[in-house]
């Protein structure tokens, strides 16, 4: 269902500085969409099994990301320093990079442009921002480190842990905006030096109240 990503074409759509800047201009128009009322749809986006799932599972959370960051950017919290600005504005186009690479690579295969509710965030305020940013963060790389085992293909496999890094970059980052020094603590990383991971449906139920539709992720592959 899905031709073999090469790292060539993951170069093409997540190193590419115009893609997220063409990209972002189509989703400023929908930040007030974006921010939702949680009156949108309810219809149910059931995620297929095998690599094909875990593939949509990701796109599903890219969207979310690169939906947050777009409004986070589009309106910034009040007096945002310009250091801040400009790394948050990085981690937006990467996420946005993220989402446009899976859409990509799956074609046909892709699961719907989903709809999102932040309405628990407040957008002008800098701790519920980043707070909200750092769970985002925190809940991508541990559903990237729980996802890889599930792949079949190297070839997912090896994009799957380059991206991982990169969100891994954006939660260090964030964490140490909140908390010097909490880059790394034990929340996130174990007694071994391992990061912590994350089932698909664990990770399913904490991204699901941000989510309009309702994500059924029951015929993903387990182990």
């Amino acid at each position: 269902m899905v031709a073999p990503a090469s790292r060539r074409k993951f170069i093409r759509y997540a190193g590419i500085s115009g893609l997220a800047a063409t990209v972002l201009a189509g989703c400023v128009k929908a930040v007030s969409n974006f921010k939702g009322d949680g009156k949108g749809p309810t219809n149910s986006v059931a995620l297929p099994s095998g690599d094909v799932g875990i593939l949509n599972f990701a796109y599903a959370l890219e969207q979310l990301e690169a939906a947050f960051y777009t409004i986070v950017i589009a309106d910034p919290y009040e007096n945002i320093p310009s250091l801040e600005l400009s790394r948050l504005t990085d981690i937006r186009d990467h996420e946005i990079a993220h989402r446009e690479f899976f859409k990509t690579v799956l074609g046909t295969a892709a699961i719907q442009e989903l709809s999102f509710n932040f309405t628990t965030v407040d957008f002008s305020s800098r701790d519920s921002v980043l707070a909200t940013a750092k769970t985002f963060e925190d809940v991508g790389v541990s559903a990237y480190n729980g996802a890889g085992s599930l792949l079949v293909s190297p070839t997912y496999l090896g994009l799957a842990g380059k991206i991982v890094s990169v969100e891994a970059r954006h939660a260090a980052y964030l964490r140490n905006l909140i908390t010097p020094g909490s880059f790394a603590d034990m929340t996130v990383v174990n007694g071994n030096g391992l990061d912590l991971d994350r089932t698909p449906l664990q990770v399913l139920t904490l991204a699901q109240p941000f989510i309009t539709e309702t994500i059924d992720g029951s015929a993903l592959p387990h182990a």
